[in-house]
């Protein structure tokens, strides 16, 4: 059964929402084939929301910086939170710290392979998934990744 991940990073005040679009783009198939080889997650997408926005959608085109960004790591993956993260750390470690220099409170858990636990409780404090009311998650199938895969 898939587990829910909504990591919710406040964007540090003053950052260009191009350099957060850049810094996703360049590392995009990174970040593709890390989570294929790691090979429990169902879905994954980091969102960039802005908290001024009636939508939450961000004005990219817009000059200038925000102060009311977050970025969002929203994901389903099979196993243990924490057997999760150090697999995030070990196959996406790179990819992190180049997002969390742009997050509050992120120099501090830099690098993230030489954080872990710093990492997780950042994540479990930070993760709207692990908090009332957002803690339901739908299945429409029990099967892991794993067992997807297998059946193709």
């Amino acid at each position: 059964m898939a587990n829910p991940l909504c990591l919710m990073m406040p964007v540090l005040p003053g950052t260009n929402p191009i350099s957060i679009a850049a810094a996703l783009q360049e590392y995009q198939t990174k970040i593709n084939t890390a989570l294929t080889n790691i090979g429990t997650v169902h879905f994954a997408r980091f969102v960039l929301f802005d908290r001024s926005q009636a939508n939450l959608l961000p004005n990219i085109g817009k000059t200038g910086t925000s102060d009311t960004l977050i970025i969002g790591v929203i994901t389903e993956y099979d196993g243990s939170f924490n057997g999760y993260i150090e697999d995030f750390v070990a196959q996406l470690g790179e990819v992190f710290d180049a997002l969390l220099q742009f997050v509050v409170g992120g120099k501090a858990l830099m690098p993230v392979a030489d954080h872990v636990a710093a990492f997780e409780a950042f994540i479990t404090a930070n993760d709207a998934a692990q908090h009332v009311p957002n803690t339901g998650l739908y299945n429409a199938y029990p099967q892991t990744v794993q067992q997807i895969l297998a059946s193709v």
